[in-house]
């Protein structure tokens, strides 16, 4: 008598036994199935000591075979490695920065034109497209210093994912071949000419601070320089020209984006020179010269905490004395609650403990982060 096919479900759980296989050749089934169990059982505990899915997940053959859907397992795995691996490489923090900028300036410009008539619906495609370049910008330029900073990276920043081996150079330079191809096109389609050459501006000296034989980051000077000039005015004045040109106003310099622009600019170069504080150890040994190296960690962060402290100074007493120009509440009480978390912070930091330097130097970036938010208030 022909045997009745039966239905054999398999499951991957965390104990044997799970099999059932119900029929006449059941056990030799049995044991050809265990073996497959032993094996991707393994694997499964492997990929959990490496952060993988390492679930209880139950498989009905028929509906997939034990291969094909491992496969598909690791691919959504691999998937998501990958996601995150690029998500990294974008440096987030700096991204952060760029989409506050742009909604912070954008919202400024709209503020300092009332009267205007907004068409939203040639407005937001343009803001869309306009952050979508900046952000390539961004990418663009920390995605290149990656790729020549790998061997620094390897001992100051091990969990960038071209040091790592996530991402390897040839897909870290496609990215970055990409987003710097795409970024000055978007530019030159949509805004007018003079924002492509700020935008080119940045992208070219963007490019000069790591790209050899010129590579300005080994000069403490010229590399605090980039940034403050990238990513304090180019970025701020940029965004508040383009909303104005979006909106059909003749630019013109108002003292908020006076302030902005000269504010950030000066919190940049700070951010330029304390970011080297945790990196001595591979500066060093790649013979790149920073303040940091040159004048030691401790007078550097406490120079940093000066700049700081006389730059939320300066917005008080701004506050202070232009009524006129200035909301008072945000511009005096605002800044001086700042400037009071900044010296809570540093009076907290051990110089001597690079896990503290570190933390106090991303409580430099959260600060750099609520200043444009103040921004849309003064």
């Amino acid at each position: 008598m022909p045997m009745t096919p039966r239905t054999c479900i398999y499951r991957r759980p965390n104990t044997a036994g799970a099999l059932k296989c119900l029929g006449s050749q059941g056990t030799n089934y049995l044991e050809s199935l265990s073996s497959v169990q032993a094996v991707d059982e393994d694997k499964e505990n492997e990929q959990g000591n490496n952060g993988g899915n390492g679930g209880g997940i139950d498989f009905s053959e028929g509906d997939f075979s034990v291969e094909s859907t491992k496969s598909a397992v690791e691919f959504d795995s691999a998937f998501k490695q990958n996601l995150f691996a690029m998500y990294k490489f974008t440096r987030p923090h700096t991204i952060r920065g760029t989409i506050l900028a742009s909604f912070a300036g954008t919202t400024r410009a709209l503020l300092d034109s009332p009267g205007v008539t907004l068409h939203w619906s040639r407005l937001l495609p343009k803001a869309f497209v306009g952050m979508l370049a900046l952000l390539l910008g961004n990418a663009f330029i920390v995605g290149i210093n990656q790729i020549y900073d790998k061997d620094i990276d390897t001992i100051n920043k091990p969990f960038l994912p071209v040091a790592s081996g996530e991402m390897t150079t040839r897909t870290a330079w496609g990215t970055v071949g990409l987003c710097g191809l795409l970024g000055p096109l978007i530019v030159a389609k949509f805004f007018p000419p003079v924002l492509l050459k700020l935008y080119m501006v940045g992208w070219v000296l963007g490019s000069l601070y790591s790209v050899p034989p010129i590579r300005t980051k080994r000069n403490p000077i010229a590399a605090a320089a980039t940034i403050a000039l990238v990513r304090g005015f180019l970025l701020n004045f940029g965004v508040y020209y383009a909303v104005n040109d979006a909106v059909g106003v003749p630019f013109r310099w108002s003292p908020k984006v006076s302030f902005i622009a000269r504010f950030m600019t000066v919190f940049a170069s700070v951010i330029a020179i304390t970011k080297d504080l945790p990196d001595i150890e591979g500066d060093k040994k790649a013979n790149i010269s920073t303040f940091a190296i040159k004048v030691g960690v401790n007078k550097i962060a406490k120079g940093g905490v000066v700049v700081l402290a006389l730059n939320y100074l300066s917005a008080i007493i701004s506050g202070l004395f232009s009524l006129s120009a200035f909301n008072r509440a945000p511009m005096i009480v605002g800044h001086g609650c700042l400037l009071a978390w900044l010296l809570r912070n540093w009076a907290k930091t051990d110089t001597e403990d690079m896990k503290s330097v570190k933390v106090f130097y991303k409580k430099i970036w959260d600060l750099f982060y609520l200043e444009y938010a103040l921004y849309t208030l003064i």
